[in-house]
């Protein structure tokens, strides 16, 4: 085989060839108990025993005829690409399901490996596989694995490189009803003649049945065959008057039939097999109950919310106290001047004002790991998917929703779980309504500013908000777009797992490092940007002569009333100064769109950075406030600029309006046209400034 030589990980969705894609290769992708976790490709090159591969790890399908938009990834990449090897990664305790893709792949002639993942739960429930028999039947080597525990990983390691290495095997096929290999044959012969140069008769073959299948996309290749169409109706047409059955239905019952065959023979339960089920069906009795279901879900929810930002506390006073001597430290060693006023009052104010909320980031996404691991986001699918009906949304739409409280790109792009094109669009338009953990610093900053006493409940609460304004976003754009409703809804509830430590420290991790990231990335060069821009320019004239009047406090003998002098005539020169800056004039320039929010031309400046990343709000804050004093003195002067019904005005309008660069190329990407991008972005700026308007009116009425 060629080098690299390419492995793609195929198997049905939720059977764990992500996690077995970062056992083998040591990335980091995300990982969760529910499907449609991967909707794109994942590429890394490893070497094993002196072979160099490259894994693929491709998003999971239940066929090689699947037309949603996820799955068509996976399909177009098993018929355009042609991989070296295909490892079927199998969830080893559903392979009456699992085995159905196995099939259509050893139609395919490539070389395969066949993966038992999750072996450790087939032992627990009492089953025995004989993996010698399966191998033999299916014409392939059979590996056992436990992804998560990386277990078997370096025996599939061994066998992947073995099959690089030696002679392509003969491949296996499977045998159908004579009629139906007399009418595959007739087609096969037509395809020959059609590309005598190009077509294997394992290819030929494998298209041949895709054609008589009714696969729509092999069929669009060939179109421009006339005849061979026409044989293909002809054929499907005779199948179909001598079977009563169409030819997909009569190709499915013999792959189900060699599969119920198969298992038979090679496994063998030893315990009580409905134990399991047992469990299972009483715990969803509990979680999925009509009247305390949801309920319990928002219960939980608001556990999550209030744990994360009451035991986040702790650690956020360690780094604020390590941030102020950091920053201390710095004031003292530099000499004064600009690079001293750009390190303190920009770096330091920026990075520091932002990394303190690092801990609560981490506490949120130990809760989604457990949630997700648990297989309980899954079932919350089916809790919401009553009350999203009514809204002209179904259960599936949750799960991008879900994805878009980590960040709303990977939510965009979980919206491919869709197949409706219509219900996708409001999916994506509406994904970036959720309240991504871009936007929990910023909340958690005002609600520590105003709300101290029920802060958690009031970061609840704009969660709560943002699945509120995607639910009536939803109403409105259903009445805006054209086009005919979503499909039913369809999602098979994975089993409950208990989450592996090292999976939730995963996830944790890999949440703390792109926060940190984040930080050292667009926020640090946020900082320094903003910092120049209210720097600059230096040549302004004050409205008075600040530094003469300065002077002569400064003469006066020393007194309350002279430090109380000084202070008002300081601040007074630095706002001047601010606002006469690059940054003060654009914001105060769009200040009066935000005038009747109650907004000031820092809020203003602030809501105009976070277009770029909504992490840079808070940054912008501490930059503008040049606050040498650490984030406690930030909470101070935010309280001290702004009544709390602004307050809550701005932490909804950060909420809703225009999603980050990012997110929106990525709705441009998907949609496939820069015209619904510009929408999302007009929609998403009027809705919030609308809703923050009600909130300041309605706010300053009680608070």
């Amino acid at each position: 085989m060629k080098s690299p030589v390419t492995v793609a990980l195929v198997g049905n969705p939720n059977a764990g060839s992500t996690s077995l894609f970062n056992a083998l290769t040591g990335a980091q992708s995300a990982i969760a108990n529910y499907q449609r976790v991967t909707t794109s490709l994942s590429v890394r090159e490893i070497t094993h025993g002196g072979v160099s591969l490259r894994i693929v790890d491709v998003p999971g399908i239940f066929s090689t005829s699947s037309q949603s938009p996820e799955e068509k990834v996976g399909c177009d990449y098993i018929h355009g690409e042609e991989p070296d090897i295909i490892v079927n990664v199998l969830d080893a305790g559903h392979l009456d399901r699992s085995l159905f893709l196995t099939t259509q792949l050893i139609e395919t002639g490539l070389p395969r490996i066949t993966v038992l993942n999750m072996m450790d739960e087939v032992r627990r429930a009492g089953i025995r596989i004989d993996t010698a028999l399966l191998a033999s039947a299916l014409g392939s080597p059979v590996v056992e694995t436990c992804a998560l525990k990386k277990e078997g990983i370096d025996a599939l390691l061994d066998a992947v490189a073995a099959m690089a290495s030696a002679t392509p095997a003969t491949p296996m096929r499977l045998h159908y009803d004579s009629h139906l290999e007399a009418a595959i044959e007739r087609v096969q012969q037509h395809l020959s003649k059609l590309h005598p140069q190009e077509l294997s008769p394992v290819r030929s073959r494998w298209l041949a049945i895709k054609m008589l299948e009714g696969d729509d996309e092999v069929l669009r290749h060939e179109s421009n065959h006339v005849g061979l169409v026409e044989e293909i109706k002809g054929e499907q047409t005779a199948l179909a008057h001598e079977h009563d059955e169409d030819t997909a239905g009569l190709l499915a019952s013999a792959r189900f039939a060699f599969t119920n065959g198969l298992l038979r023979e090679a496994r063998q339960q030893e315990v009580d097999p409905t134990a399991g089920f047992k469990l299972t069906r009483i715990l969803d009795d509990f979680f999925l109950n009509r009247t305390l279901g949801l309920p319990l879900l928002l219960g939980i929810l608001w556990v999550m919310f209030e744990t994360t930002f009451s035991l986040g506390a702790i650690p956020t006073d360690w780094i604020k106290a390590g941030v102020q001597l950091a920053t201390d430290l710095v004031d003292k060693t530099l000499p004064e001047g600009m690079f001293h006023d750009l390190v303190v009052n920009g770096v330091m104010a920026g990075v520091g004002g932002t990394i303190v909320f690092l801990p609560n980031i981490v506490i949120l996404f130990f809760f989604m790991a457990i949630l997700s691991g648990t297989g309980y986001l899954a079932r919350a699918s089916f809790l919401m998917d009553r009350v999203m009906h009514h809204f002209g949304l179904h259960g599936t739409t949750l799960i991008p929703m879900v994805a878009g409280f980590g960040c709303n790109v990977p939510a965009v792009m979980a919206t491919r779980v869709i197949t409706n094109k219509r219900a996708r669009l409001i999916a994506m338009l509406i994904a970036p309504f959720m309240n991504c953990s871009a936007r929990l610093p910023v909340f958690i900053l005002f609600a520590g500013a105003f709300f101290a006493d029920i802060a958690g409940t009031v970061v609840f609460a704009m969660y709560m908000l943002s699945l509120a304004a995607a639910m009536l976003s939803a109403v409105l754009l259903n009445r805006i777009i054209p086009g005919s409703g979503g499909d039913a809804f369809v999602m098979e509830l994975p089993p409950y797992r208990l989450p592996t430590l090292h999976s939730v420290l995963h996830h944790m991790w890999d949440s703390a490092q792109g926060f940190v990231a984040k930080v050292t990335g667009v926020i640090l060069v946020g900082s320094i940007v903003i910092w120049f821009l209210q720097e600059f320019p230096r040549d302004i004239t004050y409205s008075q002569d600040f530094e003469t009047v300065i002077a002569e406090q400064t003469a006066l003998p020393d007194s309350p009333e002279k430090e109380t002098a000084l202070k008002t005539l300081k601040s007074a020169q630095a706002q001047e100064k601010l606002e006469k800056s690059y940054l003060g004039r654009s914001a105060i320039a769009v200040t009066p769109l935000f005038q009747p929010l109650g907004f000031s031309w820092r809020d203003s400046a602030a809501i105009m950075t976070g277009f770029v990343a909504k992490e840079v709000v808070v940054a912008t804050y501490a930059v503008i406030y040049a606050q040498e004093k650490g984030s406690d003195q930030l909470t101070e002067t935010l309280r001290g600029a702004m009544p709390p019904a602004t307050a809550i005005a701005f932490m909804i309008f950060t909420l809703l309006y225009a999603p980050c660069l990012s997110t929106i190329a990525i709705i441009g990407k998907e949609a496939q046209s820069w015209r619904w991008a510009g929408f999302s972005v007009a929609y998403s700026l009027t809705f919030a400034w609308l809703l923050a308007l009600a909130a300041s009116r309605i706010g300053g009425t009680f608070l």
